[in-house]
């Protein structure tokens, strides 16, 4: 789906990122880890029709959904523990995705059309033990430069309540909250209209609607050959993966708010009222 521009819109002043499957491969990895371990016990490798249920979810590698799929002969206990093995593995394996880099740099000296800065953070459900092990190398350790420390929110983050992950807009929240305590004096807030949130994820696309900011979603090509015939749903945040209410907070159909991308290549900044430097 191309990107939508309205003069509706006010240019975009803050840029907050996922993590996990949009800015590195880690999708493709928790695949391999979990494959790793099913096939070790006999059990075929996780399908994307099972794996699109389960993105996003915390823990969702060790719930009802997936072992009413998966029918290990092990206990659940073991299965945890070999997963987990095999993730602190292979996390560090960790590799940037096509145009992470050139679009972070770009956004480190990028302005709106109206010559504001753009501002960065990062929001990621991935638990500090799981971000650190996923950031071992040193070119996705130079390219997570941009983000300051303290406009990183990550899963475990005190501030954020428990049971209050995506899709609730929590996480993206608290970022834009971060981004507006570190402004400069005499730079006003950044208001969530004008926030663009990066998302790979159904549930990410949806907490950032939530949030009343607008979206990039970024999915796997196995992750949108899932939902192929239900992505103005995704869009509006309106798939319904997990429930939790507040149904006002959700988009609506074909309103503009988010838009989809293939890869954070080439990326159409003037599309947000961004401007790169040449």
């Amino acid at each position: 789906m191309a990107s939508t521009t309205s003069s509706q819109f006010l240019p975009i002043r803050a840029c907050i990122f996922d993590m996990d499957g949009l800015l590195i491969n880690t999708e493709d990895i928790y695949s391999m880890c979990a494959n790793n371990v099913l096939e070790r016990h006999g059990r075929p490798h996780l399908p994307w029709s099972v794996k699109a249920k389960l993105m996003g979810v915390p823990g969702a590698s060790h719930s009802e959904v997936f072992h009413e799929w998966a029918q290990l002969p092990i206990p659940r206990e073991q299965w945890k523990s070999e997963l987990l093995e095999q993730q602190m593995l292979h996390f560090p394996e960790c590799k940037p995705l096509p145009g992470v880099a050139a679009l972070l740099m770009n956004l480190k000296t990028a302005k709106t059309v109206t010559g504001k800065r753009i501002h960065v953070a990062l929001a990621t459900s991935a638990k500090t033990p799981d971000f650190v092990s996923k950031t071992t190398d040193p070119e996705i350790q130079k390219m997570f430069e941009v983000f300051d420390t303290n406009r990183r929110v990550l899963g475990d983050d005190s501030r954020i309540e428990k049971g209050r992950g995506k899709p609730a807009p929590d996480i993206f929240l608290m970022a834009l909250k971060c981004i507006n305590d570190s402004l400069p004096d005499g730079e006003s807030p950044v208001n969530p209209e004008e926030c663009l949130v990066f998302e790979d994820s159904v549930l990410g696309v949806e907490a950032g609607r939530r949030a009343s900011m607008r979206v990039v979603w970024v999915p796997h090509l196995a992750l949108a050959a899932e939902y192929r015939g239900e992505e103005k749903d995704v869009l509006a945040g309106r798939v319904g993966l997990v429930a939790i209410g507040d149904e006002h907070q959700l988009g609506q159909v074909d309103d503009g708010w988010a838009t989809s991308l293939p890869s954070l290549e080439n990326f159409p900044y003037g599309d947000f009222g961004i401007e790169i430097n040449p």
